[in-house]
């Protein structure tokens, strides 16, 4: 089972939208996650936010690059980017992002399914 987590140990429920870049050799990019609604902004939340963690069987990925969206002065939305700067990280990502799908019951568009060089993850 894999799960994303703002706070260690918490599994954030909302599904993000994920939209995928890589430089043309296919060696870096980043995963740029935006989360719609999620419970980490809740009232309820247990802190501040200090990253984003994806975890799965393999251990976690973590990324420092988490930002709140604000609408009327409030925090509707987060954002947070992944980055990798080599072949191996962005294949363990990859590992990552095809178990989050097959354990949340979602799609997954890769570069063979559209026609840009983004891929993006939707509900099934």
């Amino acid at each position: 089972m894999a799960a994303i987590q703002f706070f260690p140990g918490v599994d954030e429920p909302v599904v993000p939208d994920i939209r995928l870049t890589r430089s043309r050799d296919g060696r870096t990019g980043q995963a740029l996650f935006v989360f719609e609604g999620p419970e980490a902004l809740s009232p309820e939340a247990i802190g501040d936010i200090g990253g984003m963690y994806l975890v799965d069987e393999e251990g976690q990925l973590v990324t420092r690059e988490v930002n709140a969206r604000f609408v009327n002065g409030k925090a509707s939305a987060l954002e947070a980017t992944f980055t990798w700067k080599t072949t191996a990280d962005f294949e363990r990502f990859m590992r990552f992002a095809q178990r989050y799908a097959d354990s949340h019951d979602l799609g997954f568009a890769g570069k063979d399914d559209e026609d840009s060089d983004e891929a993006g993850q939707e509900e099934a």
